[in-house]
């Protein structure tokens, strides 16, 4: 572990955890992770951003994971993509972060498009694994290539009871083998996987994951206090923020490459495209070095 301090911070509807490192006067950046992961993959980015200098690092986790809780019983456990949005900003107001970088994959990547897309006024940069994360869920009925769909199962899984119970059961069993499968080329998922693990038994996970991968789809109702953020964003957005696309080359996750995608045009500020290649989807704890060179670029 390579960030100095965990701290907590209130937000409207959360206690935020979050680890963080370097200069708190240097350009503030916000690194967000996905699912079935933690702060833990940001812990050789953090390293080499610190050590670059003139950085302070902040990683949250995210609703549902780790040591961040729900203020109230009875709010909704939503994992949706309004609600992932909304916490970013509530964390970077609650803090006081002027204009921060924000990075991320998976849902963490989709938090800080959405922040990006909606409220560019407040992010100096973007770094996004695979391109425009946001969820096109008016057209989520449609299907996709049979070869990309099987990498999928899991979401399907999540759709009924028997997903809900094999998650509550094997959370632990199921979401390494997300790891295994999802970063078929990372020789260390198996090693690595231990550390991130505790994060998975927060009391709200099961809820919160299980409402994302049924919201996405029209399954399941959203939390009306995120109406707005999901009404814009099935309106279209674009990106107008400096940003970094990074492409993960060996992503065991089925989908259009970016060039096929036709994301590009959604991207109109100063933009940036990497490839890294041989790396899965859990880009920034393969790839440290990679990830921190795209957050250099926008500093």
């Amino acid at each position: 572990m390579t960030f100095t301090a965990l701290d907590h911070v209130a937000t409207p509807v959360l206690d935020i955890a979050y680890e963080h490192a370097g200069d708190p006067s240097g350009i503030p950046v916000v690194l967000l992770h996905g699912f079935p992961y933690d702060v833990r993959a940001y812990d050789k980015v953090a390293k080499a951003l610190v050590a670059h200098g003139g950085y302070a690092v902040y990683a949250p986790y995210l609703r549902g994971f780790g040591r961040t809780r729900f203020l109230s019983e009875a709010d909704l456990r939503s994992g949706q993509q309004g609600a992932i949005g909304q916490d970013l900003v509530d964390f970077i107001d609650a803090l006081g972060l002027v204009r921060p970088i924000v990075g991320g994959y998976d849902w963490g990547g989709r938090a800080a498009c959405i922040v990006s897309a909606l409220w560019p006024e407040r992010v100096r940069g973007l770094v996004t694994v695979d391109g425009f994360n946001v969820q096109d869920i008016a057209h989520s009925g449609e299907p996709s290539k049979p070869a990309w769909e099987a990498t999928y199962w899991y979401q399907y899984y999540f759709h009924s009871e028997r997903g809900r119970r094999g998650l509550e059961r094997n959370r632990e069993e199921l979401c390494e083998l997300l790891w295994r499968t999802w970063s078929p080329t990372w020789q260390a998922a198996s090693a690595e996987f231990p550390a991130s693990a505790p994060s998975l038994h927060n009391p709200d996970f099961v809820e919160v994951v299980v409402h994302s991968y049924r919201h996405r789809y029209g399954l399941a109702e959203g939390d009306p206090r995120y109406q707005a953020i999901e009404e814009r964003l099935a309106f279209g957005t674009e990106i107008a923020v400096p940003t970094v696309v990074i492409e993960a080359g060996a992503d065991g996750v089925g989908g259009p490459t970016f060039a096929d995608s036709g994301e590009r045009e959604l991207f109109t500020g100063r933009f940036e495209y990497r490839k890294v290649e041989g790396v899965g989807h859990n880009v920034p704890q393969e790839a440290p070095e990679a990830f921190a060179e795209a957050v250099r670029l926008l500093a």
